[in-house]
């Protein structure tokens, strides 16, 4: 049987493991995505795919549809499980392993025939975005993620974030905003 979302988080929410199962299927790439970005790496993303789903299994009775998606819902979890790995990183202040590049996503983006020109900027690019995601709030760099990442319109930013719309939007614009400005060395302030 094939499902939408709407009907298997209702057939998920009477207990039907197959439904829940179909939602799992359907939305692990895009959680683990979503995971990747706020984790940096790719087994902390793993991990924390693992976690939004527990937990969704375990509060299925609170999902509400009529509030909002069950992606929507999905990526909350997410973003609260990043949130919290992130908080602990920073408690311990513990460092990405150094085979593994902290969000350094620019090496993973397939290019065509990319010019040296382009691969030495992308590298340096590369070598800034991630301790500038850092830097910004967890608020920022959440609604950053979303919108320019998973293309997520803003009303759902604004509800996985529990913000207004035109708080979102400012949101957004702020993180655009301070990434452009540590970015700007990369380029040499020329926009393009």
């Amino acid at each position: 049987m094939e499902w939408t979302d709407a009907e298997a988080a209702a057939e998920a929410r009477l207990g039907n493991r197959q439904a829940f199962r179909v939602l799992v299927e359907r939305h692990t790439a895009p959680i683990f995505r979503l995971a990747f970005l706020m984790s940096g790496n790719e087994h902390d993303a793993e991990d924390l795919v693992q976690e939004t789903f527990l937990r969704a299994y375990k509060h299925f009775h609170r999902f509400d549809a009529s509030k909002a998606a069950v992606g929507t819902w999905l990526n909350r979890i997410c973003v609260n499980c990043s949130l919290n790995l992130i908080r602990a990183r920073k408690n311990r202040r513990e460092e990405a392993p150094p085979d593994e590049p902290e969000l350094n996503w620019l090496e993973q983006v397939a290019a065509s025939t990319p010019t040296p020109e382009r691969l030495t900027q992308s590298g340096q690019i590369g070598a800034m975005l991630g301790p500038a995601l850092n830097m910004l709030t967890e608020a920022e760099r959440t609604a950053f993620i979303l919108r320019h990442y998973e293309g997520s319109p803003m009303e759902e930013i604004a509800r996985t974030l529990g913000l207004k719309t035109g708080a979102a939007k400012q949101t957004v614009f702020r993180a655009v905003q301070k990434l452009r400005a540590a970015l700007e060395p990369a380029w040499g302030g020329v926009r393009r």
